[in-house]
């Protein structure tokens, strides 16, 4: 038996996202429900419910960072129980069969991973996000939030957290490297918090020193501005690695030639616009630019992990449901520090 269940919800790709009722799937041996405590603001939820990246299946509830707590479980159920303190991510399946899957690589599922919204699900249902008081997730794609994490500042990290998480994590950063995050915002903070925890040299290049004392504060070491001409020039050549975390188009060969010998800048921003590279800019110093989209499961539990050992969370700001809409204009402006998070109790 289905189970209604309150939501905010976009009803086009035009129109302000409104109070609405959904239906949430009944309960089966291996699901969990979760009564949503937080559902955390994504820049991804914007462009989703406004078609910027494809036509949508509307009326649609956004939402991929859910905290929340387990209030029943599936009789076949072994990894939570009534009561956990819990999160669900930006994948709600996978097919578990695939090279990738068996690696713990979900998001990179080779006959495609659930999304948590927009997504046909393996039913054939349409999923819906967190934007709502309940969600019921196979358990195999629910997380454990560690204790030593509030719920608030947790729900940012399954989508934030993880998709600053898995580059570092990969790419090498620690002790002795030197690592750079383009942009300070929703992503951006979480990647300097993430890379001073690991122990790298961290520096911060944003278009003004409007956000300079945030910078050093959550681990920065230094700040560059990058509407100075100079930086480019007085940077060249300095850093291991670099996470681009802007979603718009931004000149990616000028940030290449700020990479070592043998330095990668990885992008997990998603502009809507393409990001042309000159090869000259790679080969020119044997230098690396790739891509990386969140983490699998078993990544993911570890960076929540990380964090509690290190005292991480996302800077948030909490709203009421219907401040959702005020909020989207807002992150467009670059008007949050730096994560605005939706206390689902006021949906109800």
């Amino acid at each position: 038996m289905t189970t209604t269940v309150n939501a905010y919800a976009s009803p086009s790709a035009t129109e302000d996202l409104v109070p609405t009722t959904i239906e949430r799937r009944e309960v089966g041996p291996e699901d969990v429900l979760i009564d949503i405590k937080y559902a955390g603001i994504c820049h991804t939820d914007i462009h989703t419910v406004r078609d910027e990246w494809g036509p949508q299946p509307h009326p649609l509830v956004p939402g991929h960072e859910i905290a929340g707590i387990v209030t029943e479980v599936g009789s076949n159920v072994t990894k939570h129980a009534v009561g956990d303190r819990v999160g669900v991510g930006c994948m709600v399946n996978s097919c578990g069969e695939c090279v990738n899957c068996k690696a713990g690589d979900e998001q990179y599922c080779l006959n495609g991973m659930v999304g948590t919204y927009g997504a046909p699900d393996r039913d054939g249902s349409i999923t819906q996000g967190g934007y709502a008081t309940h969600v019921v997730v196979t358990e195999d794609f629910v997380l454990r939030i560690p204790d030593g994490i509030d719920l608030d500042v947790a729900a940012p990290l399954l989508c934030a957290g993880i998709t600053t998480y898995s580059p570092l994590r990969r790419w090498g950063a620690g002790p002795g490297k030197k690592v750079a995050v383009v942009g300070l915002g929703g992503l951006g903070h979480m990647a300097v918090k993430l890379a001073h925890a690991m122990g790298a040299e961290v520096s911060v290049l944003s278009q003004s020193l409007k956000k300079q004392e945030d910078g050093l504060r959550l681990g920065a070491e230094r700040y560059y501005a990058t509407s100075d001409e100079n930086t480019f020039t007085d940077l060249a050549g300095s850093f291991d690695l670099i996470i681009n975390t802007v979603s718009a188009a931004i000149d990616i060969n000028s940030f290449l030639g700020l990479l070592t010998v043998d330095g990668a800048l990885v992008n997990v921003g998603a502009p809507a616009e393409p990001l042309p590279v000159n090869a000259f800019s790679l080969i020119g110093g044997r230098r690396s630019f790739a891509g990386s989209m969140i983490g699998g499961i078993p990544e993911t539990q570890q960076m929540l992990d990380f964090c509690a050992e290190h005292g991480l969370g996302a800077e948030i700001e909490v709203i009421p449901a219907d401040k959702i809409n005020e909020a989207y204009e807002r992150v467009l402006a670059s008007d949050v520090r730096y994560r605005f998070v939706i206390d689902t109790a006021t949906l109800s």
